[in-house]
């Protein structure tokens, strides 16, 4: 998936929004997601090795937000069925993990 600088730009902000909102830390993220503090930095800036971690941070964000019936920022261009994009590897992102 190749997003436009525009859609750069609006998922990283989209990103640090809902980071902002769960109220957790880096490191409680990168521990539900066995990885990183600094990986998920570099997720939430969009420079990842897999297309999918993107997509892995921003259910869990949402997933989260639900759950615990905060408010969250929809994503504007990770939207939509992540199934329904062929280049995706589904089983990586049910299996939670970035990295």
């Amino acid at each position: 998936m190749s997003l436009t600088p525009a859609q750069v730009i609006a998922t990283k902000k989209e990103f640090q929004e809902n980071f902002r909102l769960s109220g957790l830390t880096l490191t409680q993220i990168a521990d539900a997601l066995h990885t990183t503090p600094t990986v998920i930095t570099a997720t939430m800036q969009l420079n990842t090795l897999h297309l999918e971690d993107p997509w892995v941070l921003k259910n869990f964000l949402e997933a989260y937000a639900n759950k615990q019936h905060r408010p969250s920022v929809p994503f504007s261009a990770l939207k939509g069925d992540y199934h329904n994009y062929w280049f995706l590897d589904t089983q990586r992102i049910q299996q939670q993990k970035i990295g």
